[in-house]
């Protein structure tokens, strides 16, 4: 997907980041472009997945669950696919990620208090499939989830590196 995007691609989400709820006129004509060809780019993008969900990220801490943890899961391969669909069931599960290495699972999981997190732990621990984990609490999130610094970039370049 990233090969395919250009340099007016990344200006135009990099416009898009900074003014999430503006309208396709809008984006054009912030950028000198037709709006046929802004709302072309848009559902192109949608269409193939480059545009990520629109749900708004809101922080958990202000939902009150202002503790977070990695929590490092080896599973069974061959239960893999209901393990994952298990933990998208699990509300406080905010993101699973598989992996190489010795760990299968990466997931990150929000909790009240520590009481709630060794909660969260032993239903993980109860899904059928999963082995073992891990967990490390997250003390302070220094960078978080962030596409601008590619956008920009690609905006100034013209194309991904490589």
């Amino acid at each position: 997907m990233s090969s395919s995007l250009d340099a007016t691609d990344a200006r135009l989400l990099l416009e898009l980041v900074a003014n999430p709820r503006a309208t396709g006129v809008e984006l054009a004509t912030r950028l000198g472009l037709s709006r046929n060809t802004v709302q072309a780019r848009l559902n192109r993008w949608e269409a193939s997945g480059v545009l990520a969900s629109v749900e708004r990220r809101v922080e958990p801490r202000a939902l009150g669950y202002p503790l977070a943890a990695f929590v490092a899961v080896v599973v069974d391969q061959h239960r893999l696919d209901p393990v994952v669909a298990e933990l998208a069931e699990v509300p406080e599960v905010t993101e699973v990620c598989g992996m190489t290495g010795e760990t299968d699972l990466t997931v990150r999981v929000v909790a009240t208090d520590a009481d709630d997190l060794y909660r969260i732990a032993g239903q993980i621990l109860k899904i059928p499939g999963v082995e073992r984990t891990n967990m490390a609490l997250v003390m302070r999130e220094l960078v978080g989830p962030r596409s601008t610094p590619l956008l920009r970039r690609l905006a100034r370049t013209g194309r991904p590196p490589g």
